[in-house]
């Protein structure tokens, strides 16, 4: 399989350099707000955390996409498990051993078919394993509580197993750093501009009964944002395929934006439903891992499948490089 390095496409090196510039001025900016007092403490306390979890996140996310295919494999399964782990806790399926046990030879599966560039099996692991999720726990006799324990093993397994290896299968792409960078990026953008336009704009809510927090504002603000810088580096990451027309860049934008904040509100509307706060406490002023990743669950296939549509992953590349003859 072609490999290319670490920075042969200009927009990695773009990113990669753009990240570090805006967390440093991030930092400048709370330090001189910090100095003179501006904002309440509580806010500068906040934008401390936030600020310090993405001087760990952003390194641990862009790390593997530049270290190698590998690489991100690993960590996209490492972070899938992790979501599950985060789940399981919250919705009780922690209690149902052998459904989770499923859900996780799922997520290995379909990472592993995504390593071996086996596109035929990666498609027909997820109508397979939701099969096994519906009949697995039949032999036990146990009908009572049948429709939540496979509910909540499918649902995880396509969030975290089948959604998330999206991300794996697209190393199969020779230049798939500039476009994993660019979806890890603008989606994190997209937190922090609903951040910022909700801070400073106020308004009505969005969902306040879902989402507290978030206001309309807010959301059209990062929707605008997301959509003009991912159909901005998408015209240069897919200069000269037909996905770079103006009308189709602009959708993938919209597409990116909308699924990110969707993404962020099915994990609010399942917090709320169980009651809690936070999936998690590991990452200070985010919550728990599955908080900071929650908005890539539904932009990584949905991404994945638009730019297959144009242009393809890994076309022209061996397949099945492990099972193959």
């Amino acid at each position: 399989m072609i490999r290319q390095a670490a920075f042969d496409h200009p927009v990695t090196v773009a990113i990669v350099g753009a990240t570090a510039g805006v967390l440093a001025f991030a930092g400048l900016v709370i330090g001189v707000m910090t100095l003179l007092g501006r904002g309440t403490p509580e806010l500068r306390r906040e934008l401390w955390l936030r600020t310090g979890s993405w001087c760990l996140l952003l390194p641990l996310m862009m790390g593997p996409v530049l270290l190698g295919r590998e690489w991100v494999i690993g960590a996209v399964t490492l972070l899938g498990i992790a979501c599950l782990r985060e789940f399981d806790r919250a919705t009780g399926l922690f209690r149902e051993p052998l459904v989770t046990a499923i859900v996780v030879i799922g997520i290995l599966a379909a990472n592993f078919a995504a390593l071996d560039h086996w596109y035929g099996f990666f498609v027909a692991l997820w109508p397979l394993t939701v099969g096994v999720i519906t009949i697995g726990t039949i032999p036990l006799d146990r009908p009572a509580g049948y429709v939540q324990r496979t509910a909540l093993g499918i649902l995880a397994y396509m969030l975290f197993g089948a959604g998330l290896a999206h991300l794996s299968f697209m190393t199969n792409e020779p230049g798939y750093r500039p476009i994993l960078l660019m979806l890890l990026t603008t989606v994190a953008l997209s937190d922090v501009a609903a951040f910022t336009f909700g801070k400073l704009i106020g308004g009505p809510k969005l969902c306040p009964a879902t989402s507290p927090n978030k206001s309309i504002s807010g959301a059209l603000g990062a929707l605008t944002v997301t959509t003009i810088l991912v159909a901005t580096l998408a015209s240069f990451i897919f200069r000269g395929t037909p996905m770079a027309q103006p009308h189709w860049l602009i959708l993938f934008g919209l597409m990116v934006g909308i699924g990110a904040q969707a993404g962020d509100l099915m994990l609010s509307s399942i917090k709320r439903d169980i009651g809690i706060k936070d999936m998690g406490t590991i990452l200070p002023g985010h919550g728990g891992v599955l908080d900071r990743f929650n908005s890539l669950l539904l932009v990584a296939p949905a991404a994945f499948h638009f730019i297959q549509f144009f242009v393809g992953f890994g076309m022209g590349q061996p397949a099945r490089l492990i099972t193959g003859p």
